[in-house]
């Protein structure tokens, strides 16, 4: 399968060439056009259950799959975030986590489920107490808000993240959640960072530049009636 990303940075698109026989799975209304011979029809890839568990990880419940039934086809995906879009290959011999809506689509080899942290990361976190796990081999594409930064950890390498700006990690870069700031939360609240994850490599952990908390603030202060 053939893949280039277009308009790379605030506006990106992917666009997908499937030959004959060929499927893509994208998150639902992710489509932007798609040629005569591809046909879509939404599923929930892997039953009822894992799609109550990525409604709870904040994906949607169920799945577009575009597959090419005669010749060769093209099939334009966007996101609906202002954001970026970056492909990640994986061979099967780990899982990556996502954090909700890094999802964009997969190719036929790629499995997306749910992982459910510990309660007190999912509580400490904000971001609920399950996480999108994408496994299998293929080419899976994560999108983001902002644009998409890679944190190269050398073995043994520690960095703190805010958990506002994680798109995604391997399974086997151990994190904890801890409070920003080592003097108590008082201390954390007042500086504008509550909790932050602490990964030690080796790994690769992918940011996003925005924090969409932080966007959703910055426009309340403009909604008419504040203040």
């Amino acid at each position: 399968m053939k893949h280039e990303i277009l308009y790379k940075g605030a506006f990106p698109m992917l666009r997908v060439q499937l030959d004959p026989g060929e499927n893509i799975k994208a998150e639902s209304g992710a489509m932007v056009s798609m040629s005569p011979n591809i046909e879509l029809k939404g599923t929930m890839d892997g039953g009822i259950m894992k799609g109550l568990g990525r409604m709870l990880s904040g994906e949607k419940f169920f799945f577009q799959e575009l597959t090419s039934s005669r010749g060769t086809g093209e099939v334009l995906l966007a996101p609906a975030v202002i954001g970026d879009i970056e492909a990640v290959e994986l061979d099967g011999s780990y899982k990556l986590y996502v954090q909700k809506d890094g999802f964009l689509a997969g190719t036929s080899g790629i499995q997306v489920d749910t992982k459910m942290q510990n309660l007190a990361a999912g509580f400490m976190s904000g971001e609920g107490f399950f996480i999108v796990e994408i496994s299998g081999r293929g080419t899976v594409f994560l999108s983001s808000y902002g644009a998409i930064h890679a944190i190269n950890l050398a073995p043994g390498q520690e960095v703190l993240i805010d958990n506002g700006h994680l798109v995604a990690w391997p399974d086997y870069t151990p994190y904890t959640i801890e409070r920003a700031a080592s003097r108590g939360w008082i201390s954390s609240l007042t500086s504008g960072e509550g909790v932050v994850c602490r990964f030690r490599g080796e790994g690769v952990v992918l940011v996003q530049t925005r924090n969409p908390k932080s966007f959703g603030g910055w426009i309340r202060q403009l909604l008419p009636g504040r203040g």
